[in-house]
């Protein structure tokens, strides 16, 4: 599909798009209740305000919407549910208008021009933002589009409607960023969260078996010194938790031949 960059064109009237996060929240959703494991996109609409060259993405619903896998010229996209959910949406907040639709992509279609068609009746210059669902890289998981009739340099070819790239950006408001960090604070990855839970006991239990160890060369330190008598009972709990084989870890290369007595024939 064509996509001409901005700066080919003069008199550009949209410089940028900005997308709340509570949008990309809904979007995800949306996603992964009706199309998670498969090859399918979700398709929803836009909502928000626009002054000054700018797109605010304030909010967001989905529609039903199919197409056909092997043919693009077939699809369908549910207009009367839209209008029903605007229409709501409309007495909820009356400053927010259809700005555009959203597609999870992950990139353009051949058909998105002709639903990007269907949007014009709502709005006179819609935008169609792609919403990146599963990104393999870091970075903004937005791209934003606007439609333009292209005209040909030879006025023997019709023109044509083309997509123009434009810049996208998140946004929010304070109030808005308070409750996604409230939304994320409940949002865990138990894989992750697990794994970390049994790193952090496996190391507790390292450190702990580091200090007892440390405990016990010194008392052997202090046997072998003669500062302490040898007590077999100790040396024979010894070698109930330990093999030889620790003992000689923990003494270095060197056991006196007392000590490989005691824990060779003790019992």
């Amino acid at each position: 599909m064509d996509v001409v960059k901005a700066a080919q064109l003069s008199g550009r009237s949209l410089e940028k798009v900005v997308v709340h996060p509570l949008v990309l929240l809904s979007i995800v959703d949306h996603y992964n209740r009706v199309a998670r494991d498969t090859r399918k996109r979700v398709v929803g609409v836009l909502l928000g305000t626009s002054s000054r060259g700018s797109v605010d993405v304030t909010n967001s619903y989905a529609v039903p919407f199919e197409e056909d896998d092997k043919d693009p010229r077939i699809w369908f996209l549910d207009h009367n549910y839209h209008e029903s959910m605007f229409s709501m949406f409309k007495r909820i907040n009356a400053k927010e208008h259809v700005v555009g639709w959203y597609s999870t992509g992950p990139k353009l279609r051949e058909n998105d021009l002709d639903v990007h068609a269907l949007f014009n009746n709502y709005v006179p210059n819609p935008v169609l933002v792609i919403i990146d669902v599963q990104p393999k890289e870091l970075g903004i998981p937005t791209k934003a589009y606007y439609a333009v009739e292209e005209v040909k340099e030879n006025a023997t070819q019709k023109s044509q409607k083309v997509f123009v790239h434009v810049p996208s950006e998140i946004a929010a408001h304070e109030v808005e960023e308070i409750g996604v960090e409230h939304l994320l604070r409940d949002v865990k990855d138990t894989t992750i969260s697990t794994l970390a839970t049994e790193v952090t006991s496996k190391l507790a239990a390292l450190k702990g078996l580091d200090a007892r160890l440390r405990e016990i060369r010194g008392y052997l330190d202090l046997v072998i010194e003669g500062k302490l008598p040898l007590n077999h009972e100790i040396l024979y709990h010894l070698q109930v938790c330990l093999p030889p084989i620790f003992l000689y870890v923990i003494l270095g290369s060197y056991i006196p031949p007392i000590f490989l007595h005691v824990l060779t024939y003790s019992t």
